[in-house]
């Protein structure tokens, strides 16, 4: 590269200073108590949409006096769907509880001790009002399959139902047995009754956040595809799918799987399930059990579903192990999947298929701003869970990491993401606890950085001209940023000068745009062909950039 000679004419102020307070969503988190595992028994029926379920919940205590225990779970409404709680007990005895608000709040009559352990059964029944959905497939065949995402769980399975309090679960489901039942973890057991159902219990030994509970019971076709670090990777599609399901389905998932393991850390389950379902939108990355809609089986491999796999096989690191501790952050699931699918696909399927990608999510980022210029990607105090994800959350998340990426340098990143990683597995974390670890590893204040990107609205939009000074053997450059929204943005911009029509740049100039106006001057001997901003596409931002008229 060659030194700028002229940098800015005007500076008329930069990022605006770190103003965000943390601010945790509105859930009441459960002081005192931590739930280590959930014990789920089901009884399902073709004969009713009523569920029948007994659950036991294994609480530590973390601090002294606690009296209560509050569960989430939906009470039955005005149409009939919801859960009538039968009876809570503790070791044999029971217990007093109320149940109004949604809220299962049980006296537990004696007061926990820091570091004690106690098991509380709840036994109740009801048609869930969403979470778990009875019906038919596109075959017209009976099945059920949870959809828990974001807070659903609680529609069906009395929990805790938010991210911070993640914990190990097992679910004991007695169904017909013409089903066969997939959920998280591992099956240990499968008992035939002998009244025509079957007892399938499957036991999930790592702790992860109840929206990533799963529950599919169907008439499968089941593969043990291949395995990885001694991890079985299966599919389950329906029987009427085998053949094309099984043929979909074998891959990419365990070249992804070694990708993240090398470069990100170890996997966190027990196994790995590719699962179709009628009630999953496109994709939801259940821990060790991903869903897929039913319309991911064409028999053609295509591109699309290939790239749902690899981003749901990337949330098992980011949003399952590593899960964010506030609604708010939920960036750090989205954003992060959606990257590390393009950098799967940088690894695997090349450069250009990586900046397509790049350049598909940064049009679907200035799309979704056009309606709503303000919105914040960690946007505090989130009360309408239906806002807890949007375009924003995957595509600028995603394009967040990439620029973070290039102003620390890849080996500082990798260094960083892998710290990360590790601290938090299996555990929660905060934007603020990913800005630590990330400032750790490169050496530097990011405070403006995540500032300027996540706790600010809007977007850079450059608009400006180029053009040739023939005497002075210089491109004279004007570059103004016009965004009506969020801070003026500080931007290590690129500009590219391109001779003989070549698609390189053959100069590539850094400059600091980081006020509204500014104009630059960059040396050549000949007339350029072209002048582009960001030839190495490394920054966020709508343009209108041209030669001068």
């Amino acid at each position: 590269m060659r030194s700028l000679l002229l940098a800015t004419l005007f500076f008329l102020g930069g990022a605006e200073p770190n103003t965000h307070a943390v601010v945790l969503d509105d859930y009441p988190r459960r002081i005192g108590i931590d739930v280590e595992n959930y014990r789920f028994e089901l009884t399902l029926s073709d004969e009713t949409d009523v569920l029948v379920g007994r659950t036991t919940v294994s609480v530590r205590f973390t601090n002294n006096g606690v009296t209560e225990l509050a569960l989430d779970l939906t009470e039955v409404g005005d149409g009939g769907s919801g859960m009538t709680v039968h009876g809570v007990s503790s070791g044999g005895v029971g217990l007093v509880w109320v149940h109004e608000d949604d809220v299962l709040t049980i006296n537990l009559t004696e007061a926990g001790r820091a570091g004690l352990r106690r098991d509380v059964v709840i036994e109740y029944s009801g048609i869930p009002a969403a979470g778990l959905v009875p019906g038919p497939n596109a075959y017209g065949d009976r099945t059920f399959f949870s959809d828990n995402w974001p807070n659903r769980a609680r529609n069906w399975l009395p929990t805790i139902d938010h991210p911070y309090d993640k914990s190990m679960n097992e679910m004991l489901v007695t169904a017909p047995a013409h089903y066969q039942v997939v959920s998280n973890g591992l099956l240990i057991e499968q008992t035939d009754r002998g009244d025509g159902t079957r007892m399938s219990h499957w036991k999930n030994s790592v702790p992860i956040a109840t929206w990533l509970y799963v529950l599919g019971v169907a008439e499968f076709a089941v593969q043990q595809v291949d395995d990885f670090d001694g991890r079985a990777i299966q599919t389950w599609v329906y029987q009427q799918d085998r053949d094309a399901g099984f043929y979909d389905f074998a891959v990419p998932t365990k070249a992804a799987m070694e990708f993240y393991d090398e470069y990100v850390g170890p996997y966190a389950y027990e196994k790995l399930a590719n699962i179709t379902s009628p009630v999953t939108g496109g994709g939801m990355e259940a821990a060790s059990a991903i869903m897929y809609h039913e319309t991911s089986v064409t028999g053609e491999r295509s591109v699309r579903w290939r790239n749902v796999i690899i981003h749901e096989v990337a949330h098992q690191w980011f949003g399952n192990a590593v899960s964010a501790s506030d609604w708010d952050d939920v960036w750090l699931s989205e954003g992060f999947a959606t990257y590390f699918t393009l950098l799967f696909i940088e690894h695997a399927y090349g450069r250009d298929e990586f900046v397509a990608g790049l350049r598909n999510s940064a049009d679907r980022v200035f799309t979704q701003y056009e309606n709503d210029p303000e919105y914040r990607i960690v946007h505090d105090d989130l009360a309408d869970m239906g806002r807890v994800t949007s375009g924003a959350t995957y595509q600028k998340g995603s394009w967040i990491l990439h620029m973070l990426r290039n102003h620390m340098g890849d080996e500082a990143f990798w260094d960083g993401i892998r710290v990360y990683y590790a601290q938090y597995m299996n555990g929660n974390a905060t934007t603020d606890d990913f800005r630590t670890v990330m400032e750790q590893a490169s050496g530097l204040d990011l405070t403006s950085f995540f500032q300027q990107w996540l706790y600010s609205g809007g977007n850079p939009r450059l608009e400006g001209w180029w053009e040739y000074d023939s005497t002075a053997r210089a491109i004279r450059i004007e570059i103004n940023q016009t965004q009506s929204a969020g801070p003026t943005f500080e931007l290590p911009l690129e500009i590219g000068v391109h001779f003989d029509g070549a698609a390189l740049p053959a100069i590539v100039e850094q400059v600091a745009v980081d006020a509204r106006f500014h104009r630059f001057v960059i040396p050549v001997e000949t007339e350029p062909t072209g002048v582009t901003l960001d030839p190495n596409v490394r920054l966020l931002f709508e343009s209108n950039f041209r030669p001068r008229q």
